[in-house]
């Protein structure tokens, strides 16, 4: 079966890690998952200091997740203000990582301009976002960014061997003033709240019954050190009842055991087990960090949801920039004309299928 592979380009030479879980396994699970929420602690002033962006570009190799191909990924720096841009090397096409750029949600978030599209960029999104990188170029040569271990940490590990600079700039936030919500008829919800504090809270359900998953909580404040060693490492996972459905449907065509979490009603397929006993919650709340990484800026908010995926996380923030009065730009006012993001276009863009 085919298997993700990490191969690291930066100077003075080539890595070539082990890559493993950020966060100890051990101890840091304690409690059964379905015993209640259980909270992590962590700060992210979002809208203090200067933006960031990376010391040096980096790159690796690895497979896509649903084409099966060989995929290659480069991260760059870029100027202040930029943000997060996704470059084609083949179509020589950019995409802007943007809310109302995003034209697939199923099983990944998928973001597309005119011919160019570009697939699973959730977990390189998050691992951004998670490290407080604000400005960068993420070159990759075909329509999928490799999925790796199907975790964010391969990526966070990219960025450490990589470095980040601070720049002159200043940087603001995206302020959350009243509550939005998108939800689905089965009581599947997502919704952005005013913060309470400063901050980023996160607060998730996930309930798969009658499988080793089960129901699983979790709340966190986000925080460089909360994302690292909480949710970094992470797994996307699958139900082994749907692995032929998907592959049918072209899907899932570079899936395997190393690089997703395969269930099988109460067993775990994969031979080293799970990573903690929440793993899965842990990856939801990965996603999330990713999706509503395409604000274009940190949010100032509390996000709660039961059973959320991409396809309710975007259309939760079409939902805010579709509202005016439900948000602000934090920070210096200097931010709100330098941004790549631009909320007044969410009211015009289509919306998914």
């Amino acid at each position: 079966m085919a298997y993700a592979v990490m191969r690291c380009f930066c100077d003075p030479g080539a890595h070539n890690p082990a890559i493993r879980s950020p966060a100890r396994a051990a101890g840091d699970g304690a409690g059964a998952p379905t015993q209640g929420t259980r909270l992590m602690d962590g700060f992210l002033t979002a809208e203090m200091g200067r933006r960031r962006t990376l010391k040096a570009p980096i790159g690796c190799l690895g497979v896509g997740l649903h084409s099966g191909r060989r995929a290659a990924l480069t991260l760059r720096p870029a100027e202040a203000g930029r943000g997060i841009v996704f470059r084609r090397t083949d179509l020589d096409a950019e995409i802007p990582a943007r809310f109302d750029r995003v034209v697939d949600t199923r099983l990944c978030t998928a973001i597309g301009e005119g011919e160019a599209r570009i697939a699973t960029i959730e977990h390189v999104m998050a691992a951004l976002a998670g490290s407080g990188v604000d400005d960068a170029i993420v070159e990759v040569d075909g329509p999928e960014v490799p999925i790796m271990d199907g975790s964010a940490a391969p990526f966070l590990f990219l960025i450490d061997c990589a470095g980040i600079a601070a720049t002159a700039a200043p940087r603001a936030a995206i302020e959350v003033l009243r509550p939005v919500r998108a939800e689905e008829t089965n009581g599947a919800f997502a919704e952005l709240l005013p913060a309470r504090e400063s901050a980023f809270d996160i607060e998730l359900e996930i309930d798969f019954p009658n499988t080793a998953i089960g129901r699983q909580a979790l709340t966190m404040r986000l925080s460089p050190h909360a994302f690292r060693d909480g949710v970094a490492d992470a797994r996307t996972f699958t139900l082994a009842e749907d692995v032929a459905r998907l592959r049918a449907s072209g899907l899932a065509q570079g899936g395997s055991l190393a690089n997703a979490v395969v269930v099988d009603g109460p067993m775990i397929l994969n031979p080293g087990g799970l990573r903690r006993p929440d793993e899965f919650v842990r990856h939801k709340i990965l996603d999330v960090v990713g999706d509503l990484a395409l604000a274009g800026a940190p949010l100032r908010a509390r996000f709660r949801g039961s059973r959320s995926g991409h396809a309710l996380n975007n259309r939760l923030l079409r939902a805010l920039f579709a509202d005016s009065s439900a948000w602000r730009f934090a920070g210096l006012p200097v931010m709100a004309e330098g941004m790549s993001l631009s909320p007044a276009r969410a009211a015009a863009a289509p919306p998914i299928a």
